[in-house]
């Protein structure tokens, strides 16, 4: 049974993120305040659904938000400033989009920097134990599947529409024979053999 807060303040807001061990598209994250008694039986971490009750439960999540938010960083982004930082970026982004302005965060994680004065604590394994993280990993890994869904029917070779950028044996075989795109991420390791690969532009 998911718990409802970790803090006593009124306002907090879980957060957490989707796509980071993805060689394709964009890290993506969520954060939503959750009204004081709501509650869904089938809410849960988002990997821990199936794609039918993270499709239900989405609506659901934002109809009964007090708030939420949503934020796609690009691969230009995670090259330039690495997927951890990028990650912290894309939820800190979240949290400043939020009204009201939360009293406190739960990250799930590790890590986390501050966003202004807010307080905040990381929690590991956070979105199968507190609701709003799990709502936002919902939020986070739903808006990340139609981003990819989008982007497949412009590079339908790549399979995003099933893989959803993430290392399949597929999607490594896609890319060892056509190449990549801008929607690669240039700083991971791509192929095991990237030393012999041309990326050409």
């Amino acid at each position: 049974m998911l718990k409802f807060k970790f803090s006593d303040q009124l306002h907090e807001t879980g957060t957490d993120e989707a796509g980071r061990g993805c060689l394709a598209g964009p890290v993506t994250a969520a954060a939503v305040i959750l009204p004081e008694g709501f509650t869904h039986e089938l809410l849960n971490d988002s990997k821990q659904l199936s794609k039918k009750s993270r499709d239900l439960l989405r609506p659901i999540i934002e109809q009964h938000a007090v708030c939420y938010a949503v934020t796609h960083l690009e691969p230009i982004v995670i090259d330039e400033i690495n997927i951890l930082n990028a990650s912290i970026k894309a939820m800190q982004e979240c949290v400043q989009k939020l009204n009201p302005t939360p009293t406190y965060i739960i990250v799930d994680g590790n890590r986390f920097k501050k966003v202004g004065s807010i307080p905040h604590s990381c929690i590991i394994k956070g979105d199968a134990e507190y609701m709003s993280i799990a709502a936002a990993s919902i939020l986070a890994k739903t808006y990340r599947d139609d981003y990819m869904n989008k982007i497949h029917e412009e590079f339908p070779m790549y399979n995003w529409k099933q893989n959803k950028g993430y290392p399949t044996a597929e999607h490594r075989e896609a890319i060892r024979k056509y190449g990549t795109t801008k929607y690669h991420r240039m700083s991971f390791r791509l192929l095991p053999d990237q030393l012999a690969l041309d990326f050409g532009s």
